[in-house]
């Protein structure tokens, strides 16, 4: 399919994030802007279509992965010499402190009255070791850059711990410096469906869903989707071809972001196999690694690249933290692609696996776990159906009994997908519920979570009202079951609305 100048440049959603670079970009005092998020998630893509229609000089270089200290300068010498001097032949400079230089005596010959955004892309691939990258930073931005109200400073890496740990949190030169930080987070279901429609895709929201389930709302990813597949046909393509577009970008994402990728990919498979999360006692004794040693490092890491989120339990006595995964494609990779990779490359399947395996009771099951999360990514969409104070705490929660030879069960067990602990002395529970059907509660399933609800109430000993909510994927038939215990209904196109 190919796109028109203006498709392909587009912002599709990101009115928020737009809003703060126009502001921004309208100061009249030196801004400096970290930002970061995802790899694939669209920051490069963002700054420079938005930049590149102000009036402004738009001073944009990006680092080399893995280049060394040479290739980066020469790379940051060719574009002086293209924005500033019509692309003229110029030495190459061998310091950053030199490059800096030429830098700030190049802008002092733009009008006063031009502002100048310098983008500098991927900088943590730019600061090779020993370079002096950032003390020349340091310098030349307190030196000469703070005091020019035309310049607006964008740092931006997909490494966030490194833009966090070296820009942001700062403890030298560039303490308290930067002036706006921005994350870039994928793009909801709304913004979704709205940017595949840009491209021509123009899906109704169950297939928006599915591919969700499967892409996150990753900007790149999104783009590969070709017109007129259905969700499970571009699935096919992407994943179950020897040369689909992502068979390879599972090993290539976390390469690009960690030096030693095989230990954060070993950390994302234990916690991956968990679906309600994993503590992080257990999550270090499963990895054999010390809590005091790179566990924790790179579950940090993780955290910042956007892989996994750390969080406490709703009513949890127990102390520490659990994790889960929440990117979308990470977890497909892991449970349906990584065991048969290199079938895949190898071409040793027949065309047509994956619209097959789509029908199983596997991927039913596995739909179930991914509409969770992605329920989970749109707490705001499902506040404002249910007119739920935005005050109100959103969490998950669940009861193991307790069971050794000495000891009897101690109760029953229950999940309870996501519950919202209100203001008003209530509580929501959610339960969420993936079909491609109508969905009907029958008398079993009425039952059990009515049962749910009663072992919620008895663990927890709360005294607050319970209003049982269902979320549902393909709606509910109204019975007597739902009549008797559902207060009110989500359907998928409350998950779709914009907040």
């Amino acid at each position: 399919m190919k796109l028109s100048k203006k498709q392909a440049n587009k912002i599709s959603g990101r009115v928020r994030e737009q809003l703060i670079l126009d502001r921004l970009f309208t100061t009249e005092k030196s801004e400096f802007l970290t930002l970061y998020g995802r790899r694939r998630v669209g920051k490069t893509f963002l700054v420079r279509n938005f930049f590149e229609k102000k009036p402004c000089l738009f001073f944009y270089v990006t680092g080399i992965q893995e280049g060394k200290l040479k290739e980066q300068l020469e790379q940051f010498t060719k574009q002086i010499s293209t924005i500033f001097y019509e692309g003229i032949s110029i030495v190459p400079y061998k310091t950053w402190s030199d490059a800096f230089e030429a830098l700030t005596k190049a802008m002092l010959q733009i009008s006063k009255r031009k502002k100048i955004v310098l983008f500098f892309d991927e900088f943590p691939w730019m600061a090779t070791k020993r370079s002096g990258l950032l003390s020349a930073l340091e310098y030349f931005w307190n030196r000469h850059w703070t005091h020019d109200p035309r310049l607006k400073l964008i740092i931006c890496g997909s490494s966030a711990s490194w833009i966090i740990d070296k820009i942001v949190n700062n403890k030298g030169g560039l303490h308290n410096r930067v002036t706006r930080t921005m994350i870039l987070e994928p793009l909801n279901l709304h913004d979704t469906k709205t940017y595949l429609a840009d491209l021509g895709n123009k899906l109704n929201d169950r297939q928006v869903l599915d591919l969700y389930m499967v892409l996150g709302g990753i900007p790149h990813y999104l783009s590969l989707v070709e017109k007129g597949l259905s969700a499970q046909q571009c699935i096919e393509e992407l994943f179950f071809r020897r040369d689909g577009a992502l068979v390879n970008e599972f090993d290539r994402l976390f390469s690009s972001l960690f030096k030693e990728s095989s230990a954060h990919i070993d950390i994302i498979r234990i916690i991956a196999n968990h679906r309600y999360g994993i503590g992080q006692a257990q999550l270090i004794r499963e990895i054999k690694m010390s809590s005091g040693g790179g566990a924790t490092r790179r579950l940090k890491e993780l955290e910042e690249a956007g892989f996994i989120v750390s969080f406490l339990p709703h009513g949890h006595s127990d102390k520490g933290l659990y994790y889960k995964v929440i990117d979308e494609y990470t977890l497909f990779y892991i449970h349906w692609l990584e065991s048969r990779i290199t079938a895949i490359r190898n071409r040793d399947q027949s065309p047509g696996y994956w619209l097959s395996k789509s029908q199983s009771s596997s991927w039913k099951s596995w739909s179930g776990y991914a509409f969770e999360a992605v329920c989970n990514k749109h707490i705001a969409q499902i506040k404002k159906a249910l007119n739920i104070d935005p005050g109100s705490e959103s969490g998950s929660w669940r009861y193991v009994p307790r069971q050794n030879p000495e000891e009897k069960k101690d109760g029953t067990g229950a999940q309870i997908d996501l519950l919202f602990d209100r203001p008003d002395q209530a509580i929501t529970v959610c339960e969420i519920k993936y079909s491609m059907q109508p969905f009907t509660i029958d008398k079993v399933y009425a039952h059990a979570l009515a049962k749910k609800v009663e072992v919620y109430q008895q663990q927890t000993r709360t005294k607050k009202q319970i209003f049982l909510v269902m979320i549902t994927s393909a709606g509910l038939k109204s019975s007597k079951h739902y009549n008797e215990l559902i207060s009110q209904e989500v359907t998928l196109g409350d998950l779709f609305k914009s907040v």
